[in-house]
């Protein structure tokens, strides 16, 4: 890498490729997206080249504009991957880091040592007992996408007849769900967040509480301690999050992506390096920045796309009821159940400031109008 400013290039072009262009402008970082179309969120502010991320010789051609690639979603053939790999261009997070987000089974696999829920993978209902359960796509899920709880042999076998292979895990009834977000860079460099909760509603995380109100002390440690050791595990580089299941004093890993997360949208105000900057310092292999909170709580709440389209004008209300609240719009077709945005709140008392970022979201989705 040259004494000039580095190029980053980013695989997709999305609403984390845009948070990134903040950081990156900050750092004085250039940023390249490899965009499926010009108008989406990251390319409408950034440096792109539209392009199929799934052909080999276009990504190639986007790879040599940069010093390192990395992505914001994981959705990209490993295979290519790998090409870009073996044509000497730095990829970080590395293929054989990569795989434990793309392939359900294969993250199973090498975590085995990690409390997880039992699973399996099966092209049958054969020896398949403990219903209810979870069944998952091996690949390809998201948001609540590629993933059924499964009543009856009859369900899994109509499933299995639809998808093919499936992965099957024993359903557990966890009293709520943590992401802890973790980074580290390619010389071993690690360091976390502290404890995010996610409230979940059909599989899209609607809002998050940092740090996560029911974690004890010795939980937050625990949980935190695991993060970093699944990221040295698997020698990820860049930032991850770990998705973690809380039942009493248990945890259960549930998924990993390697890449800025939902979770973690919170640390733009609320962090001293959020997760946009410290992705980038980590693919950079610059030393790693202080992930200590800003403030004893913050709240964020997705914003979903409703048959309410103008979100503009919301903020001469919410702005005016609280000045403190802080919009990131991601300027994407305003589809239902679409997540179009966040507010994030800072503050001192958990259940106020989710009691403000409620009444924001429901007033961004015209479900209150005063």
């Amino acid at each position: 890498m040259s004494n000039s400013f580095p190029t980053v290039g980013i695989i997709g072009a999305g609403q984390l490729a845009r948070m990134s262009a903040a950081s990156a402008t900050a750092l004085g970082i250039n940023l390249l997206l490899l965009a499926k179309d010009s108008s989406d969120s990251g390319a409408q502010i950034a440096n792109h080249i539209v392009g199929d991320y799934t052909d080999l010789e276009t990504v190639l051609e986007f790879a040599k504009k940069c010093d390192v690639i990395t992505f914001e979603h994981e959705l990209i053939p490993l295979s290519v991957i790998k090409a870009v790999e073996a044509a000497g261009i730095v990829v970080r997070p590395s293929s054989s880091s990569f795989i434990y987000s793309q392939d359900k089974a294969a993250m199973r696999q090498r975590l085995s040592n990690f409390p997880a829920p039992k699973s399996e993978v099966v092209t049958s209902t054969e020896g398949v007992s403990g219903y209810p359960l979870i069944a998952k796509t091996i690949s390809g899920g998201y948001d609540g996408r590629g993933v059924w709880k499964v009543e009856s042999e009859k369900e899994l076998r109509e499933l299995i007849a639809q998808v093919g292979k499936v992965l099957i895990e024993e359903l557990v009834e966890f009293d709520y769900e943590i992401a802890v977000m973790v980074a580290r860079s390619p010389h071993g460099q690690a360091s976390t967040w502290a404890p995010t909760q996610t409230v979940q509603v059909d599989g899209i995380c609607t809002m998050t509480l940092t740090p996560a109100p029911q974690l004890s002390r010795e939980l937050s440690a625990k949980a935190q301690k695991l993060a970093l050791d699944i990221a040295q595990e698997i020698a990820v580089v860049g930032v991850m999050a770990v998705e973690i299941f809380v039942r009493g004093d248990e945890l259960f890993i549930n998924e990993l992506a390697m890449r800025p997360h939902n979770s973690a949208h919170w640390t733009i105000e609320g962090a001293v390096t959020s997760q946009f900057e410290q992705h980038l310092r980590a693919v950079l292999d610059l030393p790693l920045g202080d992930p200590s909170m800003t403030a004893p709580v913050a709240v964020m709440g997705n914003i979903l796309g409703s048959s309410k389209t103008d979100m503009y004008r919301p903020y001469l209300h919410l702005m005016a009821r609280n000045p403190a609240l802080k919009f990131h719009h991601y300027k994407k077709d305003v589809l239902p159940g679409r997540k179009i945005g966040h507010v994030t709140l800072l503050g001192d008392e958990v259940v106020e400031l989710t009691h403000e970022v409620q009444h924001a979201l429901d007033y961004m989705s015209g479900e209150v109008d005063e």
